[in-house]
């Protein structure tokens, strides 16, 4: 048990803890758990450094939140990464290389028999990363606590939006992301951040809407889906821009986003689903998106509304080793996120 000792004016520890919060799991109301994981490849890899990479920003971030001053005092606490993760996506690394290139170019008969092999060693591993995150997650939601989740390319998600769900019954999504991930199958892989969310509506029945903030890259196959599935709600970043051009508040449309949402909502965010400079070197950069003050003001627009942030993610942060930018306003974000979590969630004062 901790700590009254813990001063968030001070220095804080480099305990391998998210903001340095010295608690164990068991303590504290929200727990964090981390995924270490990036099999889909993208422009710019790395994401499976993010958790350590965010973990040591974390450190600089400030406690007060102005939405939710002392909801941090509820507990934000640390599961220990476990590395497995990372080991399993960098050995199988290789395997989602050489799929990628027989996919696109195709190749001989031997090529096929290499792709087949390697093809079923990457989705065997997606198999594993999702039921590790599954069990991490369901275990803390098991003994009351808010869970979040650090990637990780955002495949992570899916194990742990299935926990979630199964834990509070129905929930919606909402998805701050540049992409809408609706893919049925990308590239081979059935279980790539291209795919989580249409695998999210296939496999998760409890949840009873997506709503789609930023998206601003979909294919035409993802584009019909959106227009037939009533699960589905977009909020484009086109249009989103093109009614701030014509004078509608930010405001207004968070309003709008928010009455497409149930009562228990999860966050998904991909950090390119805000404008590049949040996220100068994510995997995927796709211009546009929304700003990151716009995202503060909507999750603690969501909260004030009386609905119940249920458990949340947070991925596609590429960490750089001379820019920091991109860890730092990840552990921003991350911190804002648990801040409005915890806020409405009934808990004592530890700390």
């Amino acid at each position: 048990m901790l700590t009254k000792t813990f001063d968030p004016n001070g220095v804080i520890p480099d305990n391998g803890n998210y903001f340095g919060i010295p608690l164990e799991p068991q303590d504290g109301a929200l727990v964090l758990i981390s995924a270490p994981w990036d099999l889909s490849l993208k422009v710019r890899n790395g994401s499976s450094y993010a958790p350590d990479a965010i973990i040591e920003a974390s450190r600089s971030v400030d406690f007060f939140e102005p939405m939710a001053p002392h909801s941090w005092r509820k507990g934000i606490a640390t599961v220990p990464i476990d590395y497995s993760i990372q080991d399993l996506s960098h050995r199988l690394r290789s395997d989602a290389e050489r799929v990628v290139k027989v996919y696109r170019q195709g190749g001989t008969a031997f090529d096929g028999l290499v792709y087949e092999r390697s093809l079923r060693r990457v989705n065997e591993g997606y198999a594993t990363l999702n039921a590790n995150i599954y069990e991490q997650s369901k275990t803390w939601l098991d003994k009351g606590k808010i869970v979040g989740l650090v990637g990780g390319d955002q495949s992570t998600a899916y194990g742990h939006i299935r926990a979630v769900a199964e834990h509070h019954g129905k929930i919606g999504i909402l998805n701050i992301d540049s992409s809408c991930n609706l893919k049925r199958c990308h590239q081979g892989f059935e279980f790539s951040h291209a795919s989580v969310m249409y695998n999210v509506l296939r496999d998760i029945p409890q949840v009873e809407r997506l709503v789609g903030v930023g998206v601003r890259a979909f294919s035409p196959e993802e584009w019909e889906r959106v227009e037939t599935d009533s699960r589905i709600k977009l909020f484009t970043g086109q249009s989103i821009w093109t009614r701030h051009f014509e004078g509608t508040l930010w405001s207004t449309i968070a309003n709008e986003i928010i009455e497409e949402l149930p009562e228990n909502v999860y966050i998904s965010l991909d950090i390119n689903g805000l404008t590049i400079e949040c996220s100068p070197h994510t995997g995927m950069v796709v211009a546009g998106g929304i700003r990151f003050p716009e995202v503060v003001y909507l999750l603690g627009k969501i909260v004030d509304s009386g609905r119940r942030i249920v458990g949340f993610d947070l991925s596609e942060v590429v960490p750089d080793m001379e820019d920091k930018t991109d860890a730092a306003i990840a552990a921003r974000l991350l911190y804002n996120i648990c801040s409005m979590a915890l806020k409405n969630h009934e808990a004592p004062i530890i700390l």
